[in-house]
């Protein structure tokens, strides 16, 4: 029997910690594969509208520094392999940025790969409307197809492991199902066939456990005021075997804890029905399943069933959907909440006079429990001293928004008195992108990967 592969996760979205992947190499260096994983659902929308600014700007370039901080571990020898989703909406040009960084330190040793396939905008465009329809809404996709930016279907492991395959030690994707990431190495290095349904969905659970970072080792656990050094909390790391069980584990010295309750909540994160987890790899039941102890900080998750996966890939698609703005200032004095809210409720009044055409407007009193829907504060306006005023403002023209944002410094002389802190400036006109899940055949969606330095 094959030994068990050694898997660690240092990235659960793009924005953390940057420093863990380095930390996880020296505490464990005897690693077979680092998982980072960049891309959460609203990830893609965010490197649009970076990308709108800056077309070079459409990956997570976080990574291309982490993977900088790694240069000492492969210098003194180290073997453990990456792989990673940050090339969000373009692969290649991030898998390009981490070639130069290791050529540059002398690493020319370790191959990179990039997988593609994932971006289907052609093809939903190309569907004129009348396919793709809203997951969530069932609108047709024909009342916003002019007007979409981006489209990722969620690929499996496939590319991963072909990959790995052929030699890479850095395998950068685009949007892949998060499981993913661990599954791929799993085919690869066992030599499971498509159809090894419970040995992928005990990977895929074991990818599952991992993907959200410190998540299994306590992060988020209900219990989390009362793990030890919850502070410093430690990444996991999946020691999966060749029938598909696994052992959630940390490194030794880290804060936290692995336990039967952190693991069994990170378990049921984001799963909608236990009994049919879909991923592309997939189906996955939860509910055979064993989740024991075998030792301080480490427990065995076992039993895993799986069926064949769905003939359709899910898509995370964005489109331009208007323009916002938010404002701030503080509010202080006598019936503070009631200043604030006439001043928010008359920028508007006055802008909505003048022609201006908002889809969306909300007034806020922040910090005082008069902005939270259910919670009503105990204290009358009169006792309220302070607040902060928040106004924001949604439109499908740009105009109107820009207007907006010129009204808000004006109240620091003609709005009530105890108007202050406008340290935040003239607000920012923002683009909307707007979210469109919907599903794809997987006919339509080929996951390639190229070598970017084959010799």
């Amino acid at each position: 029997m094959p030994r068990p592969l050694k898997i660690a996760n240092a990235s659960g979205f793009w924005g953390d910690q940057p420093e863990a992947a380095a930390r996880l190499v020296a505490a464990q260096p005897d690693l077979d594969y680092l998982t980072l994983d960049y891309l959460a659902e609203v990830s893609l929308s965010i490197m649009a509208i970076v990308r709108a600014k800056d077309p070079a700007a459409g990956y997570a370039r976080d990574f291309v520094e982490v993977l900088a901080s790694l240069v000492p571990f492969y210098q003194a020898g180290g073997k453990t392999r990456i792989v990673t989703n940050a090339g969000g909406l373009d692969p290649p040009a991030c898998g390009a940025a981490c070639l130069a960084a290791l050529q540059e330190a002398g690493l020319t040793q370790l191959k990179v790969a990039v997988v593609t396939g994932d971006d289907v905008l052609a093809t939903l465009k190309a569907g004129g409307g009348t396919d793709f329809p809203n997951l969530e809404t069932q609108q047709p996709l024909k009342e916003i197809a002019a007007r979409l930016v981006t489209a990722n279907a969620y690929v499996g492991a496939e590319g991963i492991a072909a990959a790995l395959r052929a030699g890479a030690d850095i395998v950068i994707t685009g949007r892949v199902a998060d499981p993913s990431l661990t599954v791929g190495p799993c085919v690869a290095h066992f030599a499971w066939a498509p159809t090894d349904y419970d040995r992928l969905a005990g990977a895929t659970i074991a990818g599952h456990l991992i993907e959200c970072g410190t998540q299994c080792c306590g992060g988020f656990s209900t219990d989390w005021l009362e793990l030890p050094e919850h502070t410093d909390i430690g990444f996991p790391i999946v020691e999966i075997s060749a029938d598909g069980s696994c052992v959630v584990t940390k490194p030794a010295g880290t804060g936290g804890a692995v336990t039967v309750p952190t693991v069994k909540e990170q378990l049921l994160y984001e799963i909608g029905d236990p009994g049919n987890y879909l991923s592309p790899d997939v189906r996955v039941s939860l509910l055979t399943i064993t989740v024991e102890p075998v030792g301080k900080n480490r427990v065995r998750i076992s039993g895993a069933s799986g069926q064949a996966p769905t003939d359709t890939c899910k898509v995370s698609a964005t489109y331009r959907d208007g323009y916002k703005a938010h404002g701030m200032l503080t509010i202080f004095g006598h019936d503070a909440v009631r200043k604030a809210h006439a001043a928010g409720e008359g920028i508007l009044h006055k802008l909505k006079a003048r022609g201006c055409n908002f889809r969306e407007t909300l007034v806020e009193c922040l910090g005082t429990g008069a902005s939270v829907r259910g919670i009503v504060s105990r204290m009358s306006d009169t006792h309220l001293v302070e607040t902060v005023l928040r106004v924001s403002v949604a439109a499908d023209e740009k105009e109107p928004v820009a207007r907006f944002t010129r009204e808000l410094a004006p109240l620091v002389t003609c709005g009530p008195q105890g108007v202050t802190g406008y340290a935040s400036g003239r607000p920012k006109v923002m683009p909307i992108f707007g979210y469109w899940p919907c599903l794809i055949a997987k006919t339509q969606v080929q996951s390639t990967f190229k070598l970017l330095n084959p010799s």
